[in-house]
């Protein structure tokens, strides 16, 4: 197979070891159906304290409208009698109430699904920001270990769910309302014929029986055939550049169509199981109407029953197995809403371990500028370290350079800087203070960095340099001059207000580089990070950065990954990482002196420190691992 393919669960196919996902992808969480679950009701009603007004006037109109619509046909067949017995005034006076009850009722129903809309929306706008700010707390170590799209997928789906449960709640209060009413009405106007007529819900409680085990396995298949046909299309869409480029697109429209025909079948089946219920109900409430007409048609001809009665009877059977209909639907609606509530609640559980610890303090502004490891041990499986005791400092003003071979470990003396992970073992000091000792958002504002697949908002350009920062145009323009991005952002259409797509996909990749790099400059950080940051930028742009770099270094502590060597010798010292442990360290003019690895990588090639590991030192294990 090629780069793109489908696997049979509709995720990416690979050869490369997949890490571990995260349990909120396990098949018990997949489940489409669950059975009702009391911790996940009482968690979710949490959101709708709030908006209790909302809740209390949608069920008085629920209540108003089950009433009303119990009392229309009484009224009904009280005309009937009237009009029986020749009463006019009585007539009159019965079509007067009657109307009444109409517009009560159809009043009562809209405020019922005016109000059951608004609160569907307003909690699931509480669940929503809710996820949303859980989600951009959640530590770095969750996400490496989780299919992050997959699940914000998902979880569409089940807030989708879950509004759909909420909408229908108040009106599940009024069809239960209305069977009930309607059945006590039915037996305390004649309880012979009521006796009867309801005989039928036996029946209809059997074929529920039978129904429903086949229709939780076939509407599971419809919605795992959906996912994976839903799936492999976003997975083509996305990697379309390597379709096109492999001119897969025969094969991959092959792979595609066979999940569409599998989702079109599972779909087929689930839609004819769900219309078998809607035939049955029919057939039996023309059981019941037959019982009512046939045995109600005796008792009227043989005097025992008024006729008005028999045509109630024959109103309220009708309106009987309405809410029956109903309620078989809100009870699949309800399973959905538990499994969906189920996946919501594990997400909003997942514990933020890098948080700030009670009495964290700020970084001041004022603070000297060090960056210092202390005897650090880290991995990103705490069974597998990625960096072994490393221990060195960055001085205030310092520009240091990490040079070393993929996964020495560079990235990750980055990010446990920024604290997006915390040590195994040791200490992480900036500033002096170690960092799980200080507030993040004060070391978010110290250190800037520049990563080397650069990440641009949808929005204009201006918008993503100032992003996070009050700057001012004038200041934007400064930064982006000094990072020569100005003068290709002026040849733009619209210059620093032309809008980016997304990912800021229709500018180069060079480009937005020098975007991010005016993003982090106009924050004007104390500490800055550049990781890779001029890996993606052409030689002729990186010759104008270097230049613009030693303006910007001028001030500030620096650290510098590079993989080209050429591009960090002026650095004040370089440290040379090979496998998670510092082996060499220095000026360039003093490593070269040494003429230790670095020297050997050094003369071997000046664009790669990769492309001359293996060959420079023989790193057999290396060389596989590339």
């Amino acid at each position: 197979m090629s780069d793109f393919a489908f696997e049979r669960d509709g995720a990416a196919a690979s050869s490369a070891p997949r890490r571990p996902r995260a349990s909120l992808g396990s098949a018990e969480a997949e489940e489409i159906f669950a059975s009702f679950d009391p911790k996940i009701l009482r968690r979710f009603f949490a959101f709708l304290k709030p908006h209790k007004t909302y809740l209390v006037l949608a069920q008085i109109a629920v209540l108003t409208s089950a009433a009303t619509a119990m009392s229309i046909p009484y009224m009904i067949g009280r005309a009937v009698d009237a009009a029986a017995k020749r009463d006019p005034s009585r007539l009159d006076q019965l079509l007067m109430v009657f109307a009444g009850l109409v517009v009560l009722n159809a009043g009562a129903f809209f405020l019922e699904q005016w109000m059951s809309a608004r609160l569907a929306q307003k909690v699931i706008f509480d669940v929503r920001r809710a996820m949303f700010s859980h989600f951009q707390d959640v530590s770095l170590s969750f996400m490496d270990k989780t299919h992050v799209g997959r699940i914000m997928a998902r979880l569409q789906g089940d807030v989708n769910a879950l509004q759909e449960f909420l909408e229908s709640t108040t009106g599940a209060l009024g069809d239960l309302v209305l069977l009930v009413g309607i059945a006590i009405v039915l037996l305390a106007t004649d309880l012979q014929l009521g006796l009867l007529t309801l005989t039928v819900i036996p029946m209809l409680i059997a074929v529920r029986a039978i129904w429903l085990p086949f229709s939780k396995k076939t509407f599971r298949q419809a919605r795992d055939a959906s996912s994976s046909a839903n799936s492999a299309l976003a997975e083509n869409i996305q990697g379309i550049r390597t379709v096109q480029e492999t001119r897969r697109e025969a094969m991959n429209f092959d792979l595609y169509e066979e999940k569409a025909r599998e989702n079109m079948q599972a779909q087929v089946g689930s839609a004819k199981l769900t219309q078998v219920m809607v035939p049955t109900v029919d057939v039996l409430t023309g059981f019941a109407m037959a019982i009512v007409i046939v045995v109600g048609g005796n008792a009227v001809l043989g005097g025992r029953l008024d006729v008005g009665v028999m045509v109630a009877f024959i109103f309220y059977v009708q309106r009987f197995f309405d809410p029956v209909r109903m309620l078989s639907m809100q009870y699949t609606i309800m399973q959905r809403a538990m499994a969906a509530g189920h996946r919501i609640f594990e997400v909003l559980d997942v514990p933020v371990t890098i948080k700030d610890k009670p009495g964290a303090a700020p970084l001041g502004r004022d603070m000297e500028p060090t960056v210092e490891f202390r005897n650090v041990t880290f991995g990103y499986d705490p069974k597998r370290p990625v960096l072994h005791d490393i221990s060195f400092k960055v001085r205030p003003h310092e520009v240091v350079a990490l040079v070393g071979p993929t996964g020495s470990g560079k990235t990750s003396i980055m990010s446990l800087t920024h604290r997006f992970y915390d040590v195994d073992r040791g200490q992480v000091l900036v500033g002096g203070q170690d960092v799980r000792d200080v507030e993040l958002d004060s070391l978010g504002r110290v250190i800037g960095m520049v990563l080397q697949e650069p990440f641009l908002f949808t929005g204009t350009i201006e918008e993503n340099i100032r992003y996070n920062t009050s700057a001012s145009l004038e200041e934007i323009i400064e930064a982006a001059k000094a990072v020569s991005a100005h003068d290709f952002i002026m040849r733009l259409p619209e210059g620093y207000q032309t809008r980016l797509g997304q990912r800021g996909r229709n500018i180069s990749l060079g480009q937005r580089q020098l975007v991010s790099f005016a993003r982090a400059l106009v924050a004007d950080p104390k500490i800055l990070i550049l990781d890779e940051a001029t890996a993606n930028i052409d030689s002729f742009t990186e010759q104008a950065i270097q230049k613009a770099l030693k303006v910007l270094f001028a001030g500030r502590t620096c650290m510098v990954i590079a993989h080209r060597l050429a591009t960090i010798r002026d650095a004040d010292r370089i440290i040379v990482l090979q496998q998670g442990r510092i082996i060499e360290e220095g000026p360039h003019d003093e490593l070269m002196a040494q003429d230790g690895l670095y020297a050997r990588l050094y003369r071997s090639a000046h664009a790669s420190f990769d492309d001359a590991t293996v060959a420079a030192t023989g790193d057999a294990e290396f060389a596989m691992r590339t």
